[in-house]
């Protein structure tokens, strides 16, 4: 049988020769020296082949990637390290008010101080709150982000700030400042990417109307732009302290509700009113009406952001007789007991001086400043001088602005020397023709009633403690000052302030109506500036109040009258009997106590004059010397400093 030599042999059937077909080649151990391998034939078919292909192109491909991945990384941590180390990125720019500051230094920032009045009362107070600010360089969209900052603020002006984000390079763009909490936590709750927050302070004044002129008003930058808010503007951002003011908050309450009654009753154009400590020249209250709350000051209009106190500049009229007659008596060329003929009108080129109510005959000095007299005050200014006149005015604060702590306080209007005439001499005698702020008139009363020192008014608490200096104004001011007094109680007893009597506090003042200037030039007819001054209590003066009001109606209420003694002296008089209890003054009641200060103020109004004394009056018009102002004294000089006018005491004429 024929062997299949393709079938491959079994161990059974290998014979018990060994076969030299299976016969290794080189037996195990032993090696020969000569012997050749066998090559061996490997067969790969075309599958494997495309196999190995396919896994080498995965392997390169898996290479490849590796590889961008680790250069990707590499780059990625070249920035990072670039813009954390090497370069960072600078936060973008604070706004002004925090320019400089840390994020902690940023929360701990100083408040505005706070303002408060003489007794503790809060007048402004800084709130906290917060400002929304965006950097448009980290906004993806910006249109989409203020669409939806628009959701939460939709006062924003969207186009306004989407042109802002859109600016190239912008990096810091305020979206709304003084947000409330809830807007914040909604803003928050957006999550658009570059919107922020900075802590922030919203002045806020919580009395409203209360002092609104005085306090001004300060910006969301921390900025005073008006009253003491700007005038105290760096104490206030860089002191923490409280700033104290003279102002009391209930003097300041009445003032401003007596005006406000009168001003509902006469209508008038407009009001103001002003106390002050005449020892101290502390203001405790400025109103002016019409007024508008602290608060809304940006939005309040013009007439009444107006402050008629401190900026306002007005003919006093003749309130200003009193600087007329302390100016006449200081100087010695006229006493008490002169008289003064005002039987006829004045001519002046084409104008005429003349009296509201003429009296027709000569009237005593005590007659003209109860009866307001403008033609005996013209008489007596003229015997006085130019010269001595404008010296009075200045060294009483006429010629300058009022120094107050208000940015707002103007100047007086005055003529100049060369064009200060005999006509200006006159008119200006009886208020007309010179025109200041109603806080120059009542700080320029002061002197004449406190024994004449002269001080600045200041909105400042003073303390009591460290007496506040002032500037002697008059050459005999005991004299000067008794004199004035008594003739401020005769105008209240017997002229034309019989209304702002009080009982039991001895008022005495002087009324002052003035005719409103026409924009065409010249007074308009019938239209009037009413004021009253006073001083209180005028034996031993403690304060003086100024209220006047511009261009009233004439109504029941005044009789059909729009004058000072009429239309202001009542809201004074009011005023008075409210505030002063509240100052610690109680009134007098006693009969023997009254009677004896009423002896202590008596000067009648036609009052004797001592023996030897020249007596001007019909008899002898003028001084007896050159023009009538001749600095020689051809009649008694005033009592020195100290002195009482004790003659005034025996003066037996009466009224």
């Amino acid at each position: 049988m024929r062997e299949n030599p393709s079938k491959p042999p079994t161990p059974d059937s290998l014979p018990l020769r060994a076969d030299p077909r299976f016969a290794p080649s080189r037996p195990p151990g032993t090696p020969r020296a000569g012997a050749i391998p066998r090559l061996e034939t490997v067969r790969v078919t075309a599958p494997d082949l495309a196999r190995r292909a396919a896994l080498e192109t995965s392997r390169r491909r898996l290479l490849a990637t590796a590889t961008g991945f680790a250069t990707l990384f590499t780059a990625l941590g070249v920035k990072l390290t670039d813009a954390t180390v090497l370069s960072p990125i600078k936060p973008p720019p604070l706004p002004p008010e925090t320019a400089g500051s840390t994020g902690p230094t940023l929360l701990a920032r100083r408040s505005r101080a706070t303002i408060v009045d003489r007794n503790g009362e809060i007048l402004a107070i800084s709130l906290p709150t917060a400002s929304v600010y965006a950097d448009p360089r980290q906004i993806m969209d910006t249109a989409d982000a203020v669409r939806r900052l628009q959701s939460v603020l939709p006062d924003i002006d969207a186009d306004s700030l989407l042109a802002q984000f859109n600016m190239p390079g912008r990096s810091f763009v305020y979206v709304a400042r003084n947000i409330t909490p809830d807007q914040e936590l909604r803003i928050n709750d957006l999550g658009i990417p570059g919107v922020n927050f900075l802590p922030a302070e919203s002045r806020h004044y919580p009395l409203g109307r209360t002092a609104c002129h005085v306090l001004g008003w300060a910006d969301v930058d921390d900025n005073g732009v008006a009253g003491i808010e700007k005038f105290e503007n760096a104490r206030l951002n860089g002191n923490p302290n409280p700033l104290r003011l003279s102002i009391d908050v209930r003097i300041q309450a009445v003032l401003r509700d007596e005006m406000a009654l009168a001003f509902k009753d006469f209508q008038p154009k407009g009001a103001a009113g002003v106390i002050m400590d005449v020892h101290t020249g502390e203001v405790l209250a400025m109103a002016s009406l019409p007024d508008y709350d602290a608060n809304d000051f940006p939005i309040a209009p013009p007439a009444e952001r107006f402050n008629r106190v401190a900026t306002g500049v007005y003919e006093p009229g003749s309130a200003l007789k009193l600087q007329t007659m302390g100016m006449a008596l200081d100087s010695g060329r006229v006493h008490v007991w002169d008289s003064f003929n005002t039987t006829h009108p004045i001519a002046i080129g084409r104008f005429m001086i003349t009296d509201y109510e003429p009296a027709g005959r000569w009237l005593y000095v005590p007659e003209i400043l109860a009866y307001s007299s403008n033609i005996g005050a013209a008489r007596i200014a003229l015997i006085v001088g130019k010269e001595r006149q404008r010296a009075w005015l200045k060294r009483f604060g006429f010629f300058d602005r009022c120094p107050i702590e208000l940015p707002e306080a103007a100047m007086p209007l005055v003529q100049s020397d060369a064009e200060w005439g005999t006509a200006t001499v006159m008119t200006v005698a009886f208020g007309n023709g010179i025109a200041m702020t109603p806080l120059h008139l009542l700080n320029a009363t002061v002197p004449l009633v406190n024994g004449g020192v002269m001080f600045a008014p200041t909105l400042l608490y003073q303390d009591p403690a460290t007496p506040r200096p002032g500037t002697l104004v008059m050459e005999h001011p005991e004299y000067t000052s008794d004199l004035m007094r008594r003739l401020m109680r005769d105008v209240v007893l017997f002229g034309t302030g019989i209304f702002a009597k009080v009982p039991g506090y001895f008022v005495g003042g002087k009324t002052g109506t003035s005719q409103v200037v026409s924009k065409m030039g010249g007074y308009r007819l019938h239209t009037n500036r009413a004021g009253f001054i006073a001083a209180f209590p005028i034996n031993t003066p403690r304060y003086a109040i100024y209220i006047m009001f511009d261009s009233p109606k004439a109504s029941a209420a005044s009789q059909g009258f729009t004058t000072g003694g009429e239309i202001s002296a009542k809201p004074v008089a009011r005023t008075i009997a409210r505030i002063a209890p509240m100052l610690g003054l109680l009134p007098v009641t006693d009969k023997d106590e009254i009677k004896a200060i009423d002896a202590e103020l008596a000067l009648p109004l036609h009052p004797t004059a001592p023996p030897g004394a020249i007596v001007l009056g019909p008899d002898q018009p003028t001084p007896p010397a050159s023009a009538g102002v001749s600095a020689s004294r051809s009649y008694p000089l005033p009592p020195t400093d100290g002195q009482r006018y004790a003659a005034s005491h025996e003066l037996a004429s009466s009224r």
